[in-house]
């Protein structure tokens, strides 16, 4: 199968930040050569400058999920450049590389770099950032969306995917911003904001106070807004949100996703993502076993992803 004309095995993907790829490479050596559990890896985050993320605790579990206050740290992209992308392009798949910038000349740089680099297959831009100049949150306004792609778009022929933020009050308007500008594909949903109580104290439990909700917890809102941006644009997208089982990522394919996501489970499993693609794979084979829902009559919409 093909996304944005790269050759992809499978339709799941690890989320970025959910997965690191140079811990298991240290790890596990051949054997992740051999089993890398994703069709393609998608790095964390990368930034301009040096980040050291928010101060501890960062996380806390839920019922149905967690609460992550990570807070994006990584080396910055001169760094990043000289000691991870090396590392990562041994991985036996394309690799995505995820940008934040707080400003559209800090994603200018940080596109233009990954963009000549032969190494990465792809850029997702995380715009779940506030503007520095404005104010908005840039994934959250559609016209700050087109100006951003204006900027990069012209940057480089390599797909430029656009990670949206849940937070839009209109999701399908800021879809339809970013394909009208040049966007490639989409990506969704990122995180919720949450916040935990301390159980003794009564104050809040995250060292920044509030973090991104993921897991199970979110899985309807990700139905929902996928399905939403299915409706509005025609390019690719990558669905996300609680995906623990097969089951769970085909609801978002019939939701509209042509690649899926996987996040959170991969902390409680880190060979998740291989067993949701078997897991997928089976139920595409046998539809009977979604018997009861409804859904297995269904037309699979996404797995042959079309072109950009």
């Amino acid at each position: 199968m093909t996304f944005c004309g790269i050759d992809l095995s499978s339709p799941i993907l690890n989320a970025s930040g959910t997965f690191d790829a140079i811990a298991a490479q240290l790890a596990f050596g051949e054997r992740l050569q051999e089993n890398f559990p994703f069709a393609a890896f998608v790095s964390k985050t990368v930034t301009l400058a040096p980040r050291e993320g928010n101060p501890p605790p960062r996380l806390w579990e839920l019922p149905a999920g967690m609460i992550n206050s990570i807070g994006l740290p990584n080396k910055g992209l001169t760094r990043y450049l000289e000691e991870d992308l090396p590392r990562l392009a041994q991985l036996p798949v394309p690799l995505f590389v995820n940008v934040m910038g707080f400003s559209r000349d800090e994603l200018v740089e940080l596109v233009g770099a990954f963009g000549e680099r032969s190494e990465v297959a792809a850029v997702e831009l995380n715009v779940s950032c506030p503007n520095v100049e404005t104010g908005l949150v840039m994934g959250a306004d559609p016209w700050e969306v087109s100006k951003l792609l204006d900027r990069v778009r012209p940057l480089t022929e390599k797909p430029l995917i656009v990670k949206l933020t849940p937070s839009a009050s209109d999701v399908a308007a800021v879809a339809i911003a970013a394909q009208s500008a040049g966007a490639s594909a989409l990506s969704l949903i990122n995180t919720i904001r949450g916040m935990a109580l301390d159980p003794r104290s009564g104050r809040p439990w995250l060292g920044a106070v509030t973090g991104g909700v993921s897991g199970p917890a979110v899985r309807a809102v990700a139905l929902a807004q996928v399905h939403a941006v299915r409706t509005a644009v025609e390019i690719p997208i990558i669905g996300m949100g609680g995906v623990a089982n097969g089951r769970d990522a085909l609801n978002l394919m019939l939701a509209g996703a042509d690649l899926v996501a996987v996040g959170t489970e991969s902390f409680r499993d880190p060979a998740a993502g291989a067993r949701i693609a078997r897991e997928l794979a089976e139920a595409r084979a046998d539809p009977a076993s979604l018997a009861g829902s409804g859904e297995g009559s269904r037309k699979v919409r996404g797995f042959t992803p079309s072109g950009c």
